[in-house]
């Protein structure tokens, strides 16, 4: 019987018909693609794209100059320095990402107790060669001024979750 059935469908082509069929119905769906350049996708709050530090609202940085985020860092890619202030607290003169090494991993976020290295919603910065992705301290705080507003909104979209 399988052999008559069989012969019986490829006479009267069944699987191409079912192949129009399945043409033919997304032929009138909603299309899925994007014009790239002007229209954006949607983005997780959890994506992971250019790393930023960010300020306090009165404008002083965040980084206290624990060393968690470059003691976790499983690439090496930060590298941090600090000294005393005069009021006796600690801060950072120089925070350094090496962009290239970076794997995105998302430790250094986790790990810093006050949320001052973040990886914020921008994955538009190629660049032409290794020095532009050497990420020096006034780069990454640069970076946190300008996403400041959607990395807020996706740290307390995820609160609940931490």
């Amino acid at each position: 019987m399988p052999a008559i059935e069989q012969t019986v469908r490829s006479l009267l082509l069944t699987e191409l018909a079912v192949g129009l069929g399945v043409t033919f119905k997304q032929i009138f769906k909603r299309k899925a693609t994007l014009n790239y350049p002007y229209e954006k996708g949607m983005l997780s709050p959890r994506f992971r794209g250019e790393h930023a530090l960010r300020r306090y609202p009165n404008g002083e940085e965040r980084c206290i100059a624990c060393k968690l985020c470059e003691a976790i860092c499983p690439a090496q890619a930060i590298t941090i320095e600090a000294e005393p202030r005069e009021d006796g607290s600690r801060r950072t003169t120089r925070y350094d990402i090496d962009m290239v090494k970076c794997i995105y991993c998302g430790f250094c976020e986790e790990a810093c107790p006050v949320d001052a290295i973040v990886e914020g919603p921008n994955f538009e910065f190629a660049a032409e060669t290794r020095e532009e992705l050497l990420y020096n301290k006034e780069k990454l705080l640069d970076n946190g001024d300008r996403w400041e507003r959607e990395i807020a909104a996706n740290l307390s979209a995820e609160a609940p979750y931490r």
